[in-house]
């Protein structure tokens, strides 16, 4: 009796379940769904049956989530430049490189100009690959001894670059172009492998203003990233690869570069935002930028300038250079000894719906 009941109980809802499925593929005179009736009938209710989409966090890099800070001067203004003065701007979401971009993350890119594979699969991408001229790509290793007046950089010129000693050093000897055309790369190489219906936003150079927001990391006023105006720890151990003193290059440590990962990261994760290499970002310089860009995602730029903007200070920098407010700029075709930089992604959403727990990292 009981098997009985059971088997009949088993038949009905495996029916029910049928009839269910069958009536959503229009089987049974269903016309489908409310929206598709509405759209015969002659409404607008947008196009059916659209994927949706969730931007993942790429590979080492951090979540900044959107905020308002006081971008300018954060203490004396000691070349009397007047080009940072302070005013309170407000930075959408991003995400930045936790590191800067290492000799070995360059020569991947190299390496794919090289072999003429861009992407590791067959793309997905409807778009053509960019195109690249692997001369115009090559770091120059001489700025080791051309960048310094009688200065013996032959062993870092031979080996900076190829060894992999140096593979977790950042690149240097890059013009403000090949940082672009990095960048450039980079975004078709993860579009052409991903799987997903819908490209990721490109990765570019942060603007001015996304750098010095990242680099304060949350606080509205920060002299350095750490927060604090002071460079030593409570141990004294100095908090960024620069020059302190006078030449005392090794004091903190390292007598040129350091590894991306050395030095604790502020708080939004993101290490050596002051000191080890200065950094390309995206804006044009002018002494007057600030006054002349809107306060809600400032960006100047101007094609016919060529000096553009270097944040951070530099492993042969004094402390000034370092701090988050610090403008300077280079002509963008020169290459140096101490000038790399790093990559951001624009965040696609509602703005303050950023989940910036880097843990909660989502999978493609």
């Amino acid at each position: 009796m009981y098997r009985k009941k059971n088997s009949r109980f088993l038949t009905g809802v495996v029916m029910l379940i049928a009839s269910v499925l069958l009536q959503s593929c229009g089987l049974f005179g269903s016309k489908g769904s409310a929206s598709e009736k509405a759209n015969r009938s002659g409404e607008v209710t947008g196009v059916p049956n659209r994927s949706g989409w969730q931007q993942v966090l790429p590979h080492e890099m951090v979540p900044v989530k959107a905020g308002t800070f006081w971008m300018g001067q954060a203490d004396e203004d000691i070349a009397v430049s007047k080009s940072s003065l302070n005013r309170q701007v407000t930075i959408s979401e991003f995400y930045m490189d936790k590191y800067e971009v290492s000799n070995n993350k360059y020569r991947q890119f190299l390496e794919a100009v090289k072999m003429g594979e861009l992407a590791l699969s067959t793309p997905t991408t409807l778009k053509d690959p960019p195109q690249f001229n692997i001369d115009e790509l090559v770091p120059d290793t001489t700025v080791w001894s051309q960048s310094f007046t009688h200065h013996y950089g032959d062993p870092l010129m031979e080996y900076y670059f190829e060894h992999p000693a140096f593979d977790d050093y950042p690149v240097v000897g890059i013009s403000w172009e090949q940082a672009r055309k990095f960048c450039e790369w980079k975004t078709y190489h993860m579009n052409a492998n991903d799987k997903s219906e819908y490209d990721m936003p490109r990765f570019r150079l942060p603007s001015e203003a996304e750098w010095e927001y990242a680099a304060k990391g949350g606080k509205e006023i920060a002299k350095y990233p750490w927060g604090g105006p002071y460079l030593k720890n409570r141990r004294g151990c100095l908090m960024a690869n620069f020059k302190p003193g006078r030449g005392n290059y090794i004091d903190d440590g390292f007598a040129y570069t350091a590894p991306v990962d050395t030095y604790a990261p502020n708080d939004f994760g993101i290490y050596n935002m002051s000191g080890n290499v200065a950094e390309w970002v995206i804006d044009a310089y002018n002494p007057a930028g600030s006054a002349l860009s809107w306060d809600l995602d400032p960006r100047y730029e101007d094609e016919n300038e060529s000096r553009k903007v270097v944040r951070g200070g530099s492993w042969k920098d004094i402390a000034h250079y370092l701090e988050t407010s610090t403008r300077t700029y280079e002509y963008q075709d020169v290459k140096t000894a101490h000038i790399g930089f790093r990559t951001v992604m624009t965040f696609i959403g509602r703005s303050g719906s950023m989940d910036v727990r880097a843990s909660k990292r989502r999978r493609r």
